[in-house]
């Protein structure tokens, strides 16, 4: 299985949408998207909850004629044209508005944790891309060299200072961070925060600092949460993770030696054959991330590469909410 192939089965990477970005500056093109009868539109609240329906199984998309009833006054961002052409916009009204829309249109509001994992593979990706925006948005008031406001432009995703001295652009930023899942001959090693209930357990990650390849980032990471000497690592596959605004950007690797040393960033770390972590994950005293991760992801491929078994098919009493 090839990478693309790999990302495209983690949770938020299955969004298949044309971003359109050469169209972002184009006024006329885009009216005519906003006033298109099968235009839809995402609502976001302040707090990072989308409009989904009473069942909260899918989103519930304002259509054009929604649109210009309750939120005529809203500007729009342009996500992008979906495979049948149909555009989608996203809307970020006050709290207040949020509230009326839901009641109006018979609709809930869902964090995007509850929406990955119950929600069509687009729905949820569409939702996490535009959580991201409206998150970038709503921090990008002022400029941060002059501190004069910024104004919004290119359909939303680029903030000018309106300083003419000054006139910089801001763009959306993205964090990457690596997450890992190192292997000792068949074993795989695992950590867990001091803040986590007892039993749960996660790979590695951390954030790539400035001047640092992802590689680097795989062996300072590993060494400095569990002392472990990384030798090679190969990249896995990546996942969107708006919380607020990372990439995580998944490796396998191998370590040189099997010695632990934990670091002040976790509470614990240690290798796990595949017969002990079998039997700990059955009866329920080793917890794993969700599926919702691609932590989870990284799991299942040790798993299935060391010991030809899939984790999906364990009998797990422990789920990581």
């Amino acid at each position: 299985m090839s990478a693309d192939q790999r990302s495209r089965n983690n949770v938020f990477a299955g969004l298949v949408l044309d971003r359109c970005s050469e169209r972002r500056i184009e006024v006329d093109w885009l009216r005519d998207a906003e006033g298109a009868a099968q235009a839809r539109f995402l609502v976001v609240g302040e707090d990072g909850k989308a409009l989904s329906q009473a069942t909260a199984r899918g989103l519930r998309f304002l259509d054009s004629s929604e649109r210009r009833e309750l939120l005529s006054e809203s500007r729009p961002t342009l996500l992008g044209l979906d495979q049948d052409q149909i555009p989608y916009f996203l809307l970020t009204p006050d709290s207040e508005a949020c509230a009326s829309i839901g009641e109006r249109c018979e609709g809930r509001y869902v964090d995007l944790r509850r929406a990955g994992m119950g929600m069509p593979a687009f729905e949820a990706g569409l939702f996490a891309y535009a959580r991201g925006l409206a998150h970038w948005q709503s921090r990008s008031r002022w400029c941060g060299a002059c501190g004069s406001a910024l104004s919004l432009e290119w359909a939303g995703h680029r903030a000018r200072c309106t300083n003419e001295a000054c006139a910089i652009e801001h763009f959306p930023r993205t964090d990457p961070a690596i997450i890992v899942i190192v292997t000792w001959r068949d074993a795989c090693l695992l950590g867990r925060q001091s803040s986590w209930p007892a039993g749960r357990y996660s790979t590695l990650a951390g954030f790539v600092e400035p001047g640092e390849t992802l590689e680097d980032a795989v062996r300072r990471e590993v060494f400095e949460e569990a002392g472990v000497r990384v030798v090679d690592s190969d990249y896995h596959s990546s996942q969107p993770w708006p919380f607020p605004s990372s990439l995580m950007l998944g490796f396998t690797a191998r370590a040189d030696e099997p010695d632990i040393c934990v670091g002040d960033e976790i509470d614990e770390a240690r290798w796990y054959e595949v017969d002990d972590f079998v039997r700990d994950v059955e009866s329920g005293a080793l917890g794993l991330p969700p599926p919702l991760s691609v932590s989870y992801r990284l799991i299942e491929h040790w798993l299935r590469q060391a010991g030809g078994l899939e984790l999906g098919s364990l009998k797990s009493p422990s789920t990581w909410a």
